[in-house]
This record gives structure tokens, C-alpha cells and sequence, in this order.
């Protein structure tokens, strides 16, 4: 991979990583999420919201996973 291609995959994980972020704030409602990982979604009372937060975890989780390896 070139070092343009790099700097575009980054760039691209990086806004997948700031809307995973942003709608896992929303879902849950605060911030806390961030401390506590996937064990702060349990405690959502609407399965649908508990849906939306487990995709977006996941998508966030496999972002890290990703730049993990570009590091």
C-alpha cells in the first residue's frame, strides 16, 4: 500500500470511528458508555436502541481493531 492509500484508509476509519462515537452517544443518551464498554448497553430498556448500540459498538471495535495494525 502506497502512503496515500494509508493516509485515505485512516481518514476513512477515523470518520467510521467519529459516527460509531456519536451514535452510541446519542443511543445511550451520555457519555458513560465510553468507561463501562458493552456492558452499558445491558441496561437499555428498548431492544431497538440495545440493537443500534451493539452495531455501533461492533463498527467501533473493528475500527480499533483495523488501526491497531496501521499503528
Amino acid at each position: 500500500m502506497s502512503i496515500s492509500q494509508i493516509k485515505n484508509l485512516n481518514r476513512r476509519l477515523d470518520n467510521l470511528a467519529n459516527e460509531a462515537t456519536c451514535e452510541l452517544d446519542k443511543v445511550c443518551g451520555n457519555e458513560l458508555w465510553r468507561n463501562l464498554g458493552f456492558d452499558a448497553f445491558d441496561g437499555l430498556e428498548d431492544s431497538e436502541r440495545r440493537s443500534r448500540a451493539n452495531y455501533y459498538y461492533g463498527q467501533l471495535q473493528t475500527v480499533r481493531e483495523i488501526q491497531s495494525v496501521f499503528a
